[in-house]
């Protein structure tokens, strides 16, 4: 990251709703109206026109990148696309409408800090308008715009999208995680209220969707109380011609929380060893202080044994430090998830062995009502389970660090990532008398 640019400039958004809800058609209008499609995309574009048939260009392709998707007219993976206004750079996630691609949205949504949650007029608020706002909620995503598609289909009714606000407003309480919650009502075949205001809606009095993506205020969605550095990589220059580098030893990764600043205080993880910060370097030189979600490489004052995995911490406040885990998981494997199944569990850049010790309950996404003690979850199914880990994780809950407190489960005969996962507050924080290794 330059050292100019503040996190802020970016803002990373999903779409997510029901089947045929328009999602694609939504980002290839933003696209187009933008001004954000090369030549050779709209080449692209319109020499697919007849893979839909009708010869008619499709704006929904600029994502359905798969034939199976342009066939079916459906969503079927997650398609990243990259955009720019003069106020902000957007990195997209086009997520699927199929319940059965559940899994898809969750991967899609897990690094959003803004969720579009599109509601076709016709068919007002349906399960998969639910589940995904409860799993938008569930992700930690701070801000949601419920964006009621297709109002060209309804006469550009006032009632039917004042009836559609009101019921989901009717279980926005039950989900309580969001910062703010926007309604837009859109045409994104037309390109009503995306890009431009509609002159079919003078009732609607509001930003355009594209106005509010530019003025969505993020700046506060970083946790920059508590410093959280996880070592991805041991940093040694091996170049022979040049002799500075001889002695640089570095502890390259991203910032996942707080602020850093050269001459602090800092504890190394799980060995307990404390030392200073000597420099901070990036790509384009060194920095007096860095802060999340930056990617540094930070020098310290003592030679002491850090490793890939290791986290480096601020020391207030502190980390959890335990092996004894209570979290929530979004199931995405076809074979249910049982007790006392030993799984790898992949935390930031550590990787250890864990068991599922008890499912405590299962959401019902239809009344968002907790389903005591099942037997297992299944494909989609998103429960509460304690977990044991073979090591000591350092960590904090998903509410707090969205970064640090989040996981996912590997099942080791198949190596396929079977759940998402997010940590509830730790039971206990590290304490210095674990081990008192100080310099």
């Amino acid at each position: 990251m330059n050292q100019s640019q503040h996190p802020v400039d970016l803002l990373r958004f999903n779409t997510c709703g029901s089947v045929d809800d328009g999602k694609s058609t939504l980002i290839g209008r933003l696209l187009y109206d933008s001004k954000s499609i090369m030549e050779d995309q709209m080449d692209a574009l319109e020499r697919s026109a007849d893979i839909t048939g009708g010869g008619k260009v499709n704006l929904a392709n600029l994502t359905d990148g798969l034939r199976a998707e342009r066939e079916q007219g459906i969503t079927i993976d997650v398609a990243y696309r990259y955009f720019a206004t003069p106020k902000r750079k957007f990195i997209v996630a086009d997520t699927p409408g199929h319940e059965q691609y559940t899994r898809n949205m969750v991967t899609g949504a897990s690094t959003a800090h803004l969720s579009v949650v599109l509601v076709d007029a016709r068919n007002g608020v349906i399960e998969q308008t639910r589940r995904h706002s409860y799993l938008s909620a569930l992700l930690g995503i701070p801000h949601i715009l419920f964006a009621i598609n297709k109002m060209d289909l309804v006469g550009w009714s006032e009632d039917c999208y004042r009836n559609i606000r009101a019921e989901i407003e009717g279980f926005l309480p039950k989900l309580d995680m969001f910062k703010d919650v926007k309604f837009i009502p859109i045409s994104a075949l037309e390109g009503d209220n995306v890009v431009t205001p509609s002159r079919h809606s003078p009732w609607y009095e509001g930003t355009t969707l594209l106005g509010h993506l530019e003025s969505v205020h993020n700046a506060s969605d970083w946790n920059l109380n508590a410093f959280r550095f996880p070592v991805q990589w041991v940093n040694r220059p091996n170049n022979p011609k040049d002799k500075t580098l001889h002695d640089f030893r570095g502890f390259s990764g991203q910032i996942t929380g707080g602020i850093v600043k050269i001459g602090q205080e800092v504890l190394i993880l799980p060995s307990g060893l404390k030392s200073k910060i000597r420099e901070i370097w990036t790509y384009d030189g060194t920095l007096e202080e860095a802060f999340s979600p930056q990617s540094v490489t930070l020098l310290l004052e003592d030679d002491i044994d850090v490793s890939r995995g290791d986290t480096i911490v601020g020391l207030d406040p502190l980390p959890g430090y335990c092996a004894d885990l209570s979290a929530q998981l979004c199931w995405m494997d076809s074979r249910p998830l049982k007790r006392n199944r030993k799984y790898y569990l992949k935390h930031g850049a550590q990787t250890v062995q864990a068991m599922v010790g008890s499912l405590d309950s299962r959401v019902n996404i239809n009344t968002y009502e907790t389903e005591p003690e099942p037997d297992q979850l299944a494909l989609n199914d998103i429960g509460e389970v304690s977990l044991r880990t073979a090591k000591p994780l350092v960590f904090d809950g998903y509410t707090t660090n969205r970064l640090t407190g989040s996981f996912v489960l590997v099942d080791p005969e198949t190596n396929a990532t079977v759940a998402a996962g997010m940590l509830r507050p730790p039971s206990q924080l590290y304490r210095p008398e674990y081990t008192d290794f100080s310099i």
